[in-house]
């Protein structure tokens, strides 16, 4: 190899080198005269689409639950829970026993709040 090619190499490289530098440069300063107010606009936007996103899944998950809502609703208005509320009233459960489903206002007041969500939610499409 010749040295006029070896230092027209050279240069090529040399050329290429700061023509890279000169645009990284150029971009920096072009990123740095940009208002402040778009970089926080922007992560506004980000968390707002995200917490957007996660909002229409927990409303999607509560809808799904509904179901499980209505056998708990199906157990209150049955002879099961008047049978289980009658023998907690004789004592016939423990009394370290959790005994939310068998309390009259409990589960009513889950249900009642429970249609309230859902008639908020159903102008939902989730």
């Amino acid at each position: 190899m010749s040295k006029h090619r070896m230092v027209d190499g050279k240069l090529l490289q040399m050329n290429k080198r700061y023509t890279d530098l000169k645009n990284r440069f150029k971009n920096r300063m072009a990123a740095e005269s940009i208002p402040q107010h778009i970089y926080q606009m922007e992560a506004i936007l980000d968390t707002a689409q995200q917490k957007m996103d996660a909002l229409e899944q927990r409303i999607a998950d509560y809808k799904a639950f509904q179901a499980k809502i209505q056998e708990l609703e199906a157990y209150y208005t049955s002879q099961q829970w008047k049978d289980d509320f009658a023998m907690d009233e004789e004592g016939k459960f423990p009394k370290k026993l959790k005994r939310g489903v068998l309390s009259e206002d409990g589960i009513y007041n889950m249900l009642e709040r429970n249609k309230e969500i859902m008639d908020i939610l159903n102008g939902f499409d989730c």
